[in-house]
């Protein structure tokens, strides 16, 4: 999913010529690991010839296997009573899988949909945009649905807290429509709209990417930061008078980030830059959110906190949080050994989760959801922890194969062998 064509000569900060294309296939429907370079060289500098530019040789599945292994953490720590949980990002740092997977889409899009404006034009990606809005908007929905229906019958049966859907919509379905207008986001499916959000504004992004790209940098910083300072600043949610629990105008600066870091990396043979000193305080910054985020008492361990810091706010993207994830990215797309990594069958494995996005977070929502009521009915003891993770995992994976082979007949099928899914 990563068209392009030629059009007017874009800014010095844009590829103007992105290498080979990706895969179809992550919640952008873009393609997300594909080694990519670029024909430019820094900014200002003419075009390398393309026996001096950097090239690898073989597909890069870092991207796909980190969006695989955060859409399975999203999957364990969205049922509570999950004892795996304990294990996932959020318990060894500031940030979880949710600031993962949206760095990976910013980074995904760009791949998708910025180099595609190049080569198709601006017609034809904001209709791939609004198609893809119109994916997402549509696993939204199914995912609320099923819940509503699911916590109706179920509660024929058993009680189930209300917590398990807002108590508005818990008791009735009149106010659903607030819900289908995204004027309500319940909790546990608020991801989706965030993303139809930064996706809409996909192409204004783009636009100021084009004039400058440390402009458009310069401006989202600004707007992360006075939402920091100031987190009234909210699209309004019925359910919550906080607003959305991703608040869209500070994930953005994240989500432009990794749309700036997949330009980068395109001018680097798919590697962001390699610098010791930065990999060192990246190193030094995970150890030391390590050692403040870890649960020390639930394990039954000493408290080894030096300044016992407040959980930073996931709401407005708080600095910790944003120092966090962009310090594990830098490690792994700078690193050659998370690259030989993610050709290994564990990484193997992540990537293709990570191809299909959208439908493993489709069915590892609703999953969430039957985990949730198994435990809260049937008690959370080790051999429930062993039924629910095992075949809630195991049922994702099915998904991504399924997937993974129509997808397989697909390009087989169409003219030339090319990519037949809609990138």
């Amino acid at each position: 999913m990563t068209d392009q064509s030629s059009t007017a000569t874009l800014s010095r900060d844009v590829p103007a010529r992105p290498g080979p294309q990706a895969s179809p296939g992550d919640v952008a429907d873009e393609a997300p690991g594909t080694t990519h370079t670029t024909e430019d060289g820094p900014p200002g500098s003419a075009p390398q010839p393309p026996s001096v530019r950097p090239r690898s040789s073989s597909r890069d599945h870092r991207i796909d296997a980190m969006r695989g292994a955060a859409l399975l953490m999203m999957f364990v720590d969205h049922i509570p009573q999950n004892l795996l949980n304990r294990l996932t990002m959020r318990n060894v740092g500031f940030a979880d899988a949710a600031e993962i997977f949206v760095l990976l889409a910013g980074y995904a899009s760009w791949l998708a949909y910025g180099r595609g404006f190049a080569r198709n034009g601006a017609r034809d990606t904001v209709i791939r945009i609004a198609r893809r809005c119109g994916k997402l908007y549509v696993a939204q929905t199914l995912m609320l649905l099923v819940s509503v229906f699911t916590i109706r019958e179920w509660r024929r049966f058993s009680p189930v807290p209300v917590d398990f859907l807002e108590p508005e919509l818990a008791h009735g379905v009149s106010d659903l429509w607030r819900v289908l207008l995204l004027d309500a986001l319940p909790a546990n499916l608020n991801i989706l709209p965030l993303y139809m959000v930064l996706l809409g504004a996909f192409p204004l992004i783009y636009l100021l990417i084009r004039v400058s790209r440390f402009l458009a940098l310069g401006l989202s910083a600004g707007l992360w930061l006075l939402i920091n300072v100031d987190p009234t600043v909210n699209f309004p949610n019925w359910l919550d008078p906080d607003g959305w629990y991703f608040d869209p105008l500070a994930w953005q600066f994240l989500f432009v980030l990794g749309a700036s870091a997949a330009i980068e990396a395109g001018r680097h043979g798919g590697d962001l830059p390699s610098y010791r000193w930065l990999k060192i305080a990246a190193a030094l910054y995970l150890t030391f959110s390590l050692v403040e985020a870890f649960p020390w008492a639930q394990w039954g361990l000493p408290e080894l906190r030096p300044f016992a810091l407040p959980s930073p706010d996931k709401s407005t993207l708080a600095p910790l949080r944003l120092l966090d994830v962009m310090a594990i990215f830098y490690l792994v797309q700078s690193s050659s050994v998370a690259r030989t990594l993610s050709h290994s069958r564990l990484g193997q494995a992540l990537a293709l989760a990570g191809r299909h996005s959208l439908e493993i977070f489709t069915a590892g929502t609703v999953l969430d959801l039957f985990g949730r009521l198994v435990f809260t009915t049937f008690g959370a003891g080790w051999p429930l922890q062993i039924v629910v993770n095992g075949v809630g995992l195991g049922l994702l994976f099915l998904v991504a194969q399924f997937y993974e082979r129509r997808r397989v007949r697909q390009r087989a099928a169409a003219p030339g062998g090319g990519p037949a899914v809609e990138a």
